[in-house]
C-alpha cells in the first residue's frame, strides 16, 4: 500500500465509514476504493477533491503523504520522509484503538 493509499484508508476509517457507504458518498465504485486502499491504482485529483470537500481537509494535506521521496537524498526530504512516516503510524495507532 503506498502512502497516499493509507492515509486516505485512514481517513474513511476515522470517519467510521466503510468502503461501500464511501462509494455512495464519493458516487464512485467500491472497488475503485478497495484498489486506491491498497496501492493497485491512483486516484484521479477529482477523486483527490471530493475526499478533501466530502472530509473537510485541505487538498495539500492529503497530497503531502503522496510524495515520492525517491528522489536525490537530503536533508528536508529525510525529515519529510519522517515526518510522514511517523503520522502514518500514529493514524495507524489511533485507527487500531477506536475499534
Amino acid at each position: 500500500m503506498n502512502n497516499l493509499g493509507k492515509i486516505l484508508k485512514h481517513i474513511r476509517v476515522f470517519n467510521d465509514l466503510t468502503q461501500l457507504e464511501l462509494s455512495k458518498k464519493l458516487n464512485i465504485s467500491r472497488s475503485y476504493i478497495s484498489e486506491i486502499e491498497s496501492g493497485k491504482k491512483i486516484p484521479t485529483l477529482e477523486v483527490l477533491k471530493d475526499y478533501s470537500v466530502n472530509f473537510k481537509i485541505v487538498l495539500s494535506a492529503i497530497m503531502l503523504f503522496s510524495e515520492n521521496y525517491k528522489e536525490k537524498i537530503n536533508f528536508k526530504n529525510t525529515i519529510k520522509k519522517g515526518l510522514t512516516g511517523t503520522a502514518l503510524k500514529f493514524l495507524d495507532w489511533i485507527t487500531k484503538k477506536e475499534r
